[in-house]
């Protein structure tokens, strides 16, 4: 990923930022909503959105309806890294799918699936589409 990431002019990739532009391509977040989605602390959660404004890729701004929250919105060089974002994580998804026989893919997400033991964890799989054949 962060080959990829750098490949396409974005070496500055960290680990974090999947999650964070994910959610963030669908529209302005609450830190507090960055931290659940990342489960991480609000403190960890605006570390992420301080790196993410580093660089250019986010803003972050006082909710006009709560003083006591802090949203955080791509900018539009912020757009255009959570598409790179996607689009290499796709890319990864269909080579790595090209290398496994689909029944074997589909077996292991399901023993994947079945050994996590985090209440947490397995309802965030669970909105993940398993593979198909």
């Amino acid at each position: 990923m962060v080959h990829d990431m750098a490949e396409r002019g974005y070496p500055d990739y960290r680990i974090a930022d999947a999650a964070a532009v994910g959610l963030l391509l669908r529209g302005s977040a609450p830190v507090g909503r960055l931290g659940a989605v990342l489960d991480v602390s609000r403190q960890a959660a605006r570390k992420v959105a301080r790196g993410l404004e580093q660089r250019s890729l986010a803003i972050t701004e006082t909710d006009p309806d709560d003083a006591r929250k802090v949203n955080v919105r791509l900018t539009e060089a912020g757009f255009a890294y959570g598409r790179a974002v996607t689009d290499v994580i796709a890319s990864l998804n269909r080579e790595l799918a090209g290398r496994i026989e689909p029944a074997a893919l589909v077996a292991t997400d399901h023993v994947l699936r079945a050994a996590i033991d985090d209440r947490r964890l397995a309802l965030a799989a669970a909105r993940i589409p398993p593979p198909s054949l």
